[in-house]
């Protein structure tokens, strides 16, 4: 049986990579709350709202890949079209941020408003679509914004759900180092 590495470190098991991508979700979306939202003061606009939405349900689909042991190529299937939904309006929130400033949409009414007067569809609709405040770019790393980072982070995680639904189970982490090699005797009389 042949087993992949990185140079020699072995590659985690299929269980241990949907624990790690459940981990990095998990890490983003506190790092989301306590330091941008809880520290810096950031208010989330509604796409970094959905994001976060996205985010969680990356995460939730790779903890429940991690438990349930079998079917694991359907949750990579569902991850990694869940990872590109995300992309997707991490995506859409950059270009808004990169608009024109006359082509930019007007600011709309907060996400509360718009679920208690708004039927669920059309508010649904309204949070997907972004407003002028998705516009803002109040934080930014090596000149990259937060839904630039998310955007990676999303990609990163559709390039892992996609990597998990061609491996086989045999692609499994190596033997430790504390289990004896097999012998050149066994099986012979």
């Amino acid at each position: 049986m042949q087993h992949f590495t990185i140079g020699k470190l072995p590659l985690p098991s299929i269980r241990q990579a949907y624990l790690l991508v459940f981990i990095a979700c998990l890490s983003a979306v506190l790092i989301a709350v306590f330091y941008f939202q809880k520290t810096l003061f950031l208010q989330p606009c509604p796409l970094c709202v959905t994001q976060r939405f996205f985010m969680i349900a990356v995460g939730a689909m790779a903890l429940i890949a991690f438990f349930h042991k079998t079917w694991h190529k359907t949750y990579a299937l569902l991850g990694f079209v869940v990872a590109i939904a995300g992309a997707c309006v991490s995506a859409r929130h950059v270009w808004i941020q990169h608009l024109p400033e006359e082509l930019v949409p007007a600011c709309g009414p907060g996400l509360s408003y718009m679920f208690e007067t708004m039927p669920f569809l059309e508010a649904l609709k309204v949070l997907l679509q972004g407003d002028g405040d998705c516009a803002d770019v109040a934080w930014s790393l090596l000149g990259i914004s937060i839904p630039g980072w998310t955007f990676v982070t999303f990609s990163s995680f559709a390039g892992v759900y996609c990597w998990q639904f061609f491996r086989t189970s045999h692609d499994k982490q190596a033997p430790a180092a504390s289990e004896p090699p097999p012998s050149m005797n066994e099986g012979m009389i």
